[in-house]
């Protein structure tokens, strides 16, 4: 049974893919991760030709059927939806949430990067975002420009995320909430004290996949979880 405090995207690890042209190699990683734990995907490619990119995207997809596996497409509502993917993730550059929302339906995930800022994360949860992610949280290879956010934001996330599940549109209220996540530079090492300050999910890139043991990186960012309250 759902409770004000129970988030609508997966709680625990959520992997973002690295940028791999290798689709075979990436496949195996996922399983890997989903074995130590992982609760969702994020398929995430910057770089290689559109039609590459497609044939990936639906070898992904399979894979995360096949496993049960929650995926958030980046940046693409419209690959999401015509892959019917369990959701999508909009930066600042990838549209609304209303267009998402109608593309993709009801019942899919929408999550919004905040990056550090709150208010943003305010307006994300008024247009009915699923999720709400604040980071880098520490320096990021991934993205070394990256604004850096702190646990203070990932608090006032969690406060607002609460908040509006108390007090939804028209008074209406919603259950589950909308979730916390945060964002890089995270390891299983670091994490504890972002999990502490209210993250639901925790975004691992390169600790996760680039690790020299992906499934035993999973499992001790999966135990992080298993030592907090929700």
């Amino acid at each position: 049974m759902s409770t004000p405090d129970t988030p609508r995207f997966p709680r625990g690890l959520y992997g973002v893919t690295p940028d791999w042209a290798d689709t075979d190699r990436l496949l195996a990683a996922i399983e890997l991760a989903h074995a130590g734990g992982m609760t969702a995907l994020q398929w995430r490619r910057k770089h290689g030709a559109p039609a590459g990119l497609r044939v990936q995207a639906q070898a992904v997809r399979d894979l995360c059927l096949r496993l049960g596996l929650a995926l958030i497409i980046n940046d693409d509502w419209r690959l999401a939806a015509d892959l019917d993917a369990d959701g999508a993730h909009l930066g600042l550059e990838d549209g609304s949430i209303a267009q998402a929302r109608l593309a993709l339906g009801a019942g899919k995930l929408i999550g919004c990067s905040c990056y550090d800022r709150p208010e943003l994360a305010a307006r994300r949860l008024r247009e009915g975002a699923d999720y709400i992610a604040f980071g880098a949280m520490y320096p990021s290879s991934v993205k070394p420009d990256a604004v850096r956010a702190t646990l203070d934001h990932v608090r006032d996330g969690r406060r607002l995320a609460e908040g509006r599940a108390a007090d939804g549109p028209a008074g209406e209220i919603r259950h589950p909430r909308a979730a916390v996540v945060a964002i890089g530079g995270i390891t299983p090492g670091n994490a504890a004290p972002v999990i502490r300050a209210g993250a639901d999910s925790i975004a691992v890139i390169s600790a996760l996949f680039e690790a020299d043991d992906i499934r035993a990186a999973a499992q001790r960012c999966t135990a992080l979880f298993d030592a907090a309250p929700p």
